[in-house]
């Protein structure tokens, strides 16, 4: 932050030279992330959010059709509501109560208007895995766009674009990937960045003496200044994410998952959302409790003992109702590298603690 205070594209001074070599280092450690190329098709946006909003509502148009699981986020839905006022239409695959996704049903909901296929790497409620290969797939066989919210995958779990046949996939920092809050983005194939119109547009450094915005990537998506703080975070995160790898981070993750959700399962009256075991499941664990409103109990696990949690529809209220859970909401605990086994047992006991001073 000392050294690089400066912008890209823009000038012509050695320091933005060396911004700019870092932003395009943070490109190409991405694409080596997800199996992808080239580099110059990695967008950056402030969040996810904004990423699958750019997407879906620059590539779909009135007449469109598409097709989304029963567990995806409002990052996904609310824009799809939006373009459903426009003429775009939208089927829902259907998932079980534990949030696996429905395979054998996605073909009868292709119709010969769908566009393409929108996908969760994982359910943000109850970290049920999506089976995004064999959906790819599907994709390639019937001629539709695979377009992917790795929200909860990315950094954690393996995502090969390139092996899974995604055309677009839309990322977050803040998550898996370790970065600072305020950049995501998105990686896309060329064939599919020619017919995705910009959401806005502006200077980007190039092309400067036209009033159109251009067509080369990624500044046809990069309108005004990016995040640079932020990607400097990410880069320096994916350098982390590179030297610890994805799988020791996986084993670690998944192995308090279990330590946790096997004491849980110790406790009388609370019920586990979705899988009880580690099959199919990122590490997310949603809970639902008999002797006590989860809200309540998230209030006093915070202001009581400092356990952060996320309590209530988690942005996702179809994956509620799909799970059982909905109007209700549920408990959310979640697990990353940096956490200790210690923490989960302190976790467990301070909701045993809680339990026994209920009665």
């Amino acid at each position: 932050m000392k050294n690089y205070g400066t912008n890209v594209n823009r000038g012509g001074y050695q320091s933005a030279y060396s911004t700019a070599s870092v932003v395009y280092d943070t490109r190409e450690k991405l694409c080596r992330l997800f199996e992808f190329s080239p580099c110059e098709n990695v967008v950056f946006t402030q969040n996810i959010t904004y990423a699958l909003n750019m997407i879906l509502k620059g590539y779909l148009k009135r007449g469109d059709h598409v097709l989304v699981s029963a567990m995806e986020h409002n990052a996904v839905m609310r824009p799809l509501a939006q373009l459903q006022k426009q003429g775009v239409s939208f089927s829902r695959i259907p998932c079980t109560k534990q949030g696996d996704l429905i395979v054998e049903e996605v073909e009868t909901l292709i119709k010969n208007h769908t566009k393409a296929i929108i996908l969760t790497s994982a359910s943000n409620v109850c970290g049920t895995r999506m089976p995004l290969k064999k959906i790819g797939e599907l994709c390639e066989r019937y001629g539709l766009t695979f377009i992917v919210d790795s929200a909860q995958e990315a950094g954690v779990f393996p995502i090969s674009m390139k092996e899974m046949k995604i055309d677009i996939l839309a990322f977050t920092g803040h998550k898996g990937l370790l970065a600072p809050q305020g950049i995501g983005g998105f990686l896309i194939s060329d064939k599919i960045a020619k017919e995705v119109e910009p959401l806005i547009t502006g200077g980007t450094g190039s092309a400067s003496d036209s009033e159109e915005t251009p067509e080369i990537l990624p500044d046809k998506f990069e309108a005004g200044t990016l995040n640079l703080p932020a990607i400097f975070g990410l880069n320096a995160s994916l350098q982390y994410l590179n030297h610890v790898g994805i799988q020791e981070i996986q084993k670690k993750e998944l192995k308090l998952t279990k330590q946790f959700l096997d004491g849980i399962k110790q406790i009388d009256g609370i019920r586990v959302i979705g899988h009880e075991g580690l099959d199919n499941r990122v590490p997310v664990v949603s809970l639902q409790c008999d002797w006590m409103d989860e809200a309540e109990l998230a209030f006093l696990l915070d202001s009581e003992y400092g356990i952060m949690t996320r309590v209530g529809m988690h942005c996702a209220p179809n994956a509620h109702k799909t799970l059982g859970s909905f109007p209700r909401g549920t408990i959310r605990f979640s697990f990353g590298y940096e956490n200790t086994k210690e923490e989960v047992e302190q976790v467990l006991e301070v909701i045993r603690k809680i339990k026994k001073e209920k009665r």
